[in-house]
């Protein structure tokens, strides 16, 4: 079996804000910007890596939801501790300046972890976690 990460999905609050994120200060290219009944879904992914997105949805726009857990989610992202991603980067000095000088909500500068790497992270618009790996 031969399995490839495709897509994930992560709830972004403010498209626009969310967009600027991750087009503007990560350097993605935007692949798809979907609206549907006043929500916005906007692919993003690493330019050269065409196979793997990030898919910036409405938090809650499953049908199925409840508005207690509606609720719920808003909550945890307005925490910041409902969705993260790790991305990698052969140089995350440079990485972590752009992405800092572009405004990012830094959560750790660049560490050498006890676990063996070396890491930093920050949070997207919508309050999720973003790490970056040293690779």
């Amino acid at each position: 079996m031969n399995l490839t990460i495709h897509q994930t999905f992560l709830p972004a609050d403010d498209p626009e804000k969310s967009l600027a994120f991750y087009r503007d200060a990560l350097g993605f290219e935007v692949r798809k910007d979907v609206g549907y009944e006043g929500m916005r879904w906007i692919t993003v992914g690493p330019p050269g890596q065409p196979e793997t997105s990030i898919v910036l949805e409405p938090p809650g726009s499953d049908p199925g939801l409840s508005d207690d857990e509606r609720r719920t989610i808003a909550e945890l992202m307005a925490k910041g501790s409902y969705a993260g991603i790790v991305l990698a980067t052969s140089d995350l000095t440079a990485t972590f300046e752009r992405v800092q000088a572009a405004g990012a909500d830094v959560v750790q500068e660049p560490a050498d972890q006890p676990y063996g790497l070396r890491d930093c992270a920050f949070r997207d618009p919508a309050g999720n976690m973003v790490r970056i790996n040293q690779t």
